[in-house]
């Protein structure tokens, strides 16, 4: 048991030292895409995790609001299905107390609720026109808060339980980076809505 969580933490501490770096001799139009990236994120609650994770991104966003936004829903998704696939392994691991077992549970249901209202803000953001623009963007909004709420609801069912320290670090360190990543592309999406005339 303790093998296999001092694995699980050395994938998620190897993960979190995975940066890509910008390279020194950026042309003109690679910077105008990089400090667009950092100008949008700069109005997000964790701009440095914004930069970071869209940064290398950066030439196909160009500086396209609905590229970026769509990009942030992206990272957010890849992010929120991989802690949910991790969140699924821990659930069916040996020697969990019964309360750790139930808030297990209740996190690979609220994760997998969260990873489909991702998935639908996405396709939405797919279909976006002008001429329905204000109702799809209101839609996003609401997914992307619903799945923000279930993210909250799988940290707060474990803030209830006396877990193993080591479960406990796991689950909130992976949890907290999905919703880190889900409340800047939520501010990205709440600016894209306003922008539009």
């Amino acid at each position: 048991m303790e093998a296999f969580f001092s694995k699980i933490l050395l994938i998620i501490f190897a993960f979190s030292f995975i940066t890509h770096s910008i390279q020194a001799n950026e042309g003109p139009y690679q910077q105008s895409n990089t400090l667009f990236i950092k100008n949008s994120c700069s109005s997000t609650t964790y701009p440095r995790l914004c930069y970071t994770s869209l940064v290398k991104h950066a030439d196909f966003i160009q500086t396209n609001h609905v590229l970026l936004t769509g990009t942030a829903l992206n990272v957010t998704l890849a992010s929120a299905k991989s802690t949910s696939a991790m969140m699924s392994t821990l659930a069916k691991s040996q020697g969990l107390k019964p309360r750790e077992a139930a808030a297990m549970k209740d996190c690979v249901e609220v994760l997998s609720d969260s990873v489909d209202e991702l998935r639908r803000s996405i396709d939405e953001m797919s279909h976006l026109s002008t001429s329905n623009f204000e109702l799809m963007m209101s839609d996003v909004q609401t997914w992307v808060s619903a799945a923000l709420t279930d993210q909250s609801t799988c940290t707060d069912g474990f803030q209830e339980v006396n877990a193993d320290g080591e479960i406990k670090t796991v689950v909130r360190g992976r949890i907290v980076q999905v919703a880190q990543l889900t409340s800047n592309a939520l501010a990205l999406i709440n600016k894209l809505a306003t922008s539009h005339p």
